[in-house]
């Protein structure tokens, strides 16, 4: 586990691979984001943008963050305080994603020293090298127990 003083602008951290099944997108559509274009692949076929099923960007959304906790491990959880994301390309099925994950800054609490904001931009990639998503994160990070 990892600790505010355990990390560095610049450390990158690489999730292993995850793959995105149909039945996984229409279960997650389901329950929800029930849209055509995330339920049948016919009809999905004629809309105008995503010309055939496509993930919900939440689902992609979801997959990325469970393997955020696989591959970047902070102590005491990833406790969420900011966030911006895109999704420049969207998830089929049968894409195998992975995330990468690099440090853009740390900022130490001036009033609480026990703790300080990490900020780290991801990508998640598809087999092809395809950005599936994009985002930027701030969470909370504690130091070492004394």
């Amino acid at each position: 586990m990892w600790y505010l003083e355990d990390l560095n602008i610049g450390d990158k951290f690489r999730s292993r691979n995850y793959e995105v099944t149909l039945e996984e997108i229409i279960e997650f559509a389901t329950k929800y984001d029930p849209q055509v274009f995330h339920l049948d692949e016919e009809k999905a076929k004629d809309h105008p943008i995503f010309q055939g099923i496509a993930a919900s960007g939440w689902h992609t959304s979801s997959i990325v963050m469970r393997l955020w906790t696989e591959c970047f491990p902070i102590a005491d959880g990833l406790i969420g305080l900011e966030g911006s994301m895109r999704w420049p390309k969207p998830t089929r099925p049968g894409d195998i994603l992975h995330v990468e994950v690099e440090l853009t800054d740390i900022i130490p609490s001036k009033s609480k020293p026990d703790r300080g904001i990490v900020v780290y931009s991801t990508q998640a990639l598809n087999q092809h090298g395809d950005v599936l998503l994009n985002s930027s994160t701030k969470i909370l990070v504690f130091r070492k127990p004394q």
